[in-house]
């Protein structure tokens, strides 16, 4: 029987293992009901260290002081980022929409998100490592997965850290209600505004992106 989200470990045992033997040596972590956690408070050099470390196929994230693993994109995941990709572009050549970019996220810059996509001005990134500060970013942008965590990740942790991080609009394309949810006007760590589109709609997405999706598209997509 094919396990339901919710049951979906993290990761699997040798991806943990593997993760555990490359930590630093003062990061301990242990592998309790499929998720990955740490034995003591890691704070942000660690988590850097740790992700810096970790396997090729394990994706850490560190989100309102948790440390989280980010699924793999599977290829209906990829498609839509190219469909967003292409939107984007046609509308807003003077914009780049970067993949899979690291933001430090959330009040003070304590977090350490991987966006499935983050929209700046052309070359905006050129001169940064692997984590961008939020400044001068218009839109951070995850595509939801069929994982364990992706509901307090995605539509939870995510909304606060990037309006904490004064990101002026977050789009997520969630995948398991088939929608396209538009979140601005951070203030204050939370976003004033959210507003949800079935797939098919017409998105506009606010100032300052500027951009109006056609997700027609969006429905070829549908699990």
């Amino acid at each position: 029987m094919t396990p339901s989200t919710a049951e979906r470990p993290q990761m699997s045992i040798q991806d943990f293992e593997d993760l555990s033997a490359a930590a630093p040596e003062h990061v301990r972590l242990e592998f309790v009901d499929g998720r990955v956690r740490t034995r003591d408070p890691l704070g942000v050099e660690d988590f850097e260290e740790l992700e810096r470390r970790a396997p090729e196929t394990v994706r850490l994230e560190y989100v309102n002081g948790k440390l989280e693993v980010k699924a793999m994109p599977d290829g209906k995941h990829t498609s839509i980022f190219m469909w967003l990709l292409r939107q984007c572009m046609h509308q807003r050549p003077d914009l780049d929409l970067a993949p899979e970019r690291g933001v430090k996220a959330e009040a003070y810059r304590k977090g350490r998100a991987r966006t499935d996509g983050f929209l700046a001005p052309v070359n905006h990134f050129v001169e940064d490592g692997e984590w961008s500060a939020p400044d001068g970013a218009l839109m951070a942008v995850e595509i939801t997965s069929h994982d364990r965590d992706t509901d307090q990740r995605d539509r939870v942790d995510k909304p606060i850290g990037y309006a904490g991080a004064a990101i002026p609009v977050y789009l997520l394309i969630d995948r398991d209600n088939d929608t396209a949810v538009v979140f601005s006007e951070p203030k204050d760590g939370r976003y004033q505004q959210s507003v949800s589109y079935p797939w098919g709609a017409t998105v506009p997405l606010p100032a300052p992106v500027g951009i109006t999706l056609d997700t027609e598209q969006l429905k070829q997509f549908a699990d």
